[in-house]
C-alpha cells in the first residue's frame, strides 16, 4: 500500500488558520479519511456486497422520493 500525504506549506504572510484550511480540504479531496475508514477493518466479501446492495437500496429510495415531489 503507498503512503499518501497530505502536506501544506505555510507561505509568507499567511496565517496558521487558513493553512489548516487548505490542509483540511487538501485531505478531503485525496479520500484520505474515507481511505482510513474503509481498512480499519475487514469484511468479508459476502458482507461488502450486502452492504453494497444496502447502499444502493436506499440511494433509489431517496432517487423515488425525490422525483414524486
Amino acid at each position: 500500500m503507498s503512503e499518501r500525504l497530505a502536506e501544506v506549506v505555510i507561505q509568507d504572510g499567511e496565517t496558521l488558520e487558513s493553512a489548516l484550511r487548505r490542509f483540511k480540504r487538501k485531505v478531503q479531496q485525496e479520500d484520505i479519511i474515507k481511505e482510513i475508514k474503509r481498512h480499519s477493518y475487514y469484511l468479508k466479501p459476502g458482507e461488502k456486497r450486502r452492504l453494497k446492495e444496502a447502499l444502493a437500496r436506499k440511494r433509489n429510495r431517496k432517487k423515488r422520493s425525490k422525483d414524486v415531489e
